[in-house]
């Protein structure tokens, strides 16, 4: 049974690879309003745009309700101690999403809340797009994913630490290049090396090597606008180009989570070109949280 989804290795091999048969068969338009009469609370302290459109379409395409709560709308924004907050909407709603800065917030939410807590995104881990991800990835390449080479290059940041979460469960071949200073944690680096061949390179070109698959982030998330000019000139080799693409595999796709920076971690003629999926990836945001959504609605204990 599947509690919260605050990491993707919250799942195990089999509960992961469930979700996305799910979310195929969502996709595919099979009709689910389980959550007839469910309502999902929408805790945005970070601003979103696939976020809140993919939960709040979700959930009503499900039969629920979701009710959307920036920051200046509650009492969290004012300091109100987390306890609280879990404590009171666990007697309102069935679950609670929530889009924030500290991981630790999420997991204090999910200790005190009685009803399902669901990570929108954090700085540690963007669970939900990587199962949008891995949605995309075996649309293109088929529900076995050992057998793949995944490439990031960029920032070791929440989206890298989710696809380094994914490998442990799914044993595909990851390979990781950022600069000096940027990698991703060397605790989850070392638990990914138990279940997947993780190689971590300060060289974009190595780590692309083969892939069938290659992913960016933006170089400074929300929060780190103070750090642009450093993240730019530190990051300034790993632009994703059509030269660096061509040394992945010959049917390689190219993914984003977005928002995207065309001309910066990625060029137009990548992200804009016919290996991009990224509006497909995007698109299966929806489907991958309906299916999030149902297991944990119907597996509340």
């Amino acid at each position: 049974m599947i509690r919260h989804f605050l990491e993707i290795a919250d799942l195990d091999r089999s509960q992961l690879l469930g979700l996305l048969e799910r979310a195929r068969r969502l996709k595919a338009g099979e009709v689910d309003r389980s959550l007839q009469g469910k309502t999902l609370a929408l805790i945005f302290r970070k601003s979103s745009t696939r976020t809140r459109v993919s939960f709040e379409v979700g959930i009503r395409q499900l039969g629920g309700t979701g009710i959307f709560l920036a920051d200046r709308d509650t009492q969290l924004g004012r300091g109100e101690p987390v306890m609280d907050t879990a404590r009171v909407l666990s007697r309102y709603v069935d679950g609670i999403m929530i889009r924030t800065f500290e991981h630790a917030e999420v997991e204090a939410l999910a200790k005190y809340a009685e009803v399902p807590v669901i990570n929108g995104l954090t700085d540690r881990f963007h669970p939900c797009q990587l199962l949008a991800d891995l949605q995309t990835v075996q649309e293109e390449f088929g529900p076995e994913l050992s057998d793949l080479r995944i490439a990031w290059v960029g920032d070791g940041n929440n989206m890298a630490h989710s696809w380094l979460n994914a490998a442990l469960l799914l044993g595909f071949e990851l390979r990781v290049a950022t600069p000096e200073g940027f990698e991703p944690d060397p605790e989850l680096v070392r638990r990914a090396r138990t279940g997947a061949d993780v190689v971590l390179t300060t060289d974009p070109a190595e780590a692309v090597e083969g892939a069938h698959v290659v992913n960016t982030d933006v170089w400074a998330s929300m929060g780190q606008e103070e750090e642009v000019g450093d993240r730019v000139a530190a990051f300034e080799g790993y632009r994703i180009t059509a030269e660096l693409m061509a040394g992945a595999d010959p049917e390689a796709i190219f993914l984003h989570c977005l928002p995207a920076h065309r001309g910066e971690e990625v060029t137009a003629e990548v992200i804009d070109g016919p290996r991009s999926r990224i509006y497909r990836e995007a698109e299966n945001r929806l489907h991958a949280q309906k299916a999030l959504l149902v297991e944990l609605f119907s597996n509340p204990d």
